[in-house]
């Protein structure tokens, strides 16, 4: 921002300052005794600081630094100025331009000198104009470039001063930099590291608690599909159609309380898609029978490079893609659905879009009391595994269910 307004007053401040140097001199040309004569001249060298403005202007473009073409210009401007103040004292206006931008136009050899000769004018200007007159004109000129010439040590040496804070200013800054990225590095390392030894936790006590639930299935879903065999071998032998009733309405009841025993049971048994395929082949079968199940045009993409997962990272991804299109043929009444596994450095995404009637889940938990649509189950799965689940959905929109876990590759 500073450097566009200093850029501005390079390229405006001659023309407003050699106005007010024109204004300024025709309103005290009486006082100063200007004849026709010199406001010939004044009238000529201002056409000519016009022109020499102008032929800059096309030069800076292609000249941003110190060059021969700045010298020049930079000689020619203190010249105009110098004859001009010579004529009028206020065409000083003009002249102080000269204090400004003299390393972008100077190599710096020539700086110094180039601040001194326009501080002559200005001196020159102060002490009512060139030439001085008599002893006591020129011993006022004298002090007025001396001071002219020290102010300008002092501000350049402020100005030197700023500059290095300026430099260390940056220099901090990219250090400051430097070691961001290196901390931040560091934290992301830490984090797969973090979620690595997550998983590897979870692992040893899902060992012990699937030897639990073996015996637990055997005691329960086993004797629950025993009884509702019994009970449908009944009715297919009984003539009556009261008992055949019956029996058939205790088979259901057994179904039902199976079917709640198996999904408690089996919540973190590895699923049967997995036992001879890996993750992106059994989620394309999945959706594969889901499509010819339901009769929705339903499709599966991997991108990235697909890599071997950890057993519980492929069976979590599974049962989230699972009980997603479980959600999508009850509820959302879809013509399409895409199902979407992407292998992104160290995490790994699972997309889940149809174009159904989609819902407003704010409005789901306000009236359920919860996310509804199996959504909880699917955002602790994916928590339990230190990753996160989001849905995104709206009424007539149609619902996106994302997951996001992290890559933990199988141990061979």
């Amino acid at each position: 921002m500073i450097e566009q307004r200093w850029g501005t007053f390079h390229r405006w401040g001659p023309y407003v300052l050699l106005f007010f140097g024109v204004l300024m001199s025709a309103a005290t040309s009486g006082v100063v005794g200007m004849d026709r004569g010199e406001w010939y001249v004044a009238g000529a060298l201002v056409g000519g600081a016009v022109a020499l403005q102008l032929w800059w202007g096309t030069q800076v473009r292609t000249r941003p630094g110190p060059s021969a073409a700045g010298t020049v210009y930079y000689a020619l401007r203190w010249a105009t100025a110098f004859v001009l103040t010579w004529i009028n004292p206020f065409f000083a206006f003009y002249a102080v331009v000269g204090y400004f931008g003299t390393e972008r136009l100077l190599p710096p050899r020539l700086v110094k000198p180039g601040l001194f000769a326009t501080a002559v004018i200005m001196a020159g200007s102060q002490s009512g104009g060139l030439p001085p007159h008599g002893g006591l004109g020129w011993g006022v000129f004298g002090g007025l470039l001396a001071v002219n010439v020290a102010l300008l040590t002092v501000f350049a040496h402020l100005a030197a001063q700023e500059d290095q804070r300026a430099l260390d200013a940056a220099a901090t800054i990219a250090e400051l930099e430097r070691t961001n990225t290196a901390l931040q590095q560091a934290l992301d390392e830490n984090a797969a590291l973090h979620s690595q030894l997550l998983v590897q936790a979870r692992e040893a006590g899902v060992a012990d608690e699937r030897r639990r639930l073996a015996a637990e299935i055997h005691d329960t879903i086993a004797q629950g599909l025993t009884g509702i065999i019994a009970q449908l071998q009944v009715v297919a032998g009984a003539r009556d159609e009261e008992l055949a009733r019956e029996h058939l309405g205790r088979a259901a009841d057994l179904a039902r309380h199976s079917l709640g025993e198996a999904r408690r049971s089996v919540h973190n048994l590895s699923p049967a898609p997995l036992e001879n395929d890996r993750l992106p082949e059994a989620l394309e079968k999945t959706v594969a029978e889901w499509a010819q199940r339901t009769g929705v045009r339903a499709g599966f993409t991997v991108t990235g490079t697909a890599e071997h997962l950890h057993d519980e990272i492929e069976a979590t991804l599974l049962r989230i893609v699972q009980e997603a299109l479980s959600n999508a043929a009850r509820h959302a009444a879809a013509t399409r659905l895409g199902v979407t596994l992407s292998f992104m450095g160290d995490e790994v995404s699972l997309d889940v879009r149809d174009d159904g009637r989609g819902f407003d889940p704010l409005a789901t938990v306000e009236r359920t009391g919860s996310g509804g649509f199996g959504l909880d189950g699917m955002r602790a799965r994916a928590e339990r595994i230190a990753g996160a689940l989001t849905v995104e959905s709206e009424p007539g929109g149609g619902t996106a269910v994302s997951a996001r876990v992290p890559l933990v590759r199988h141990e061979h």
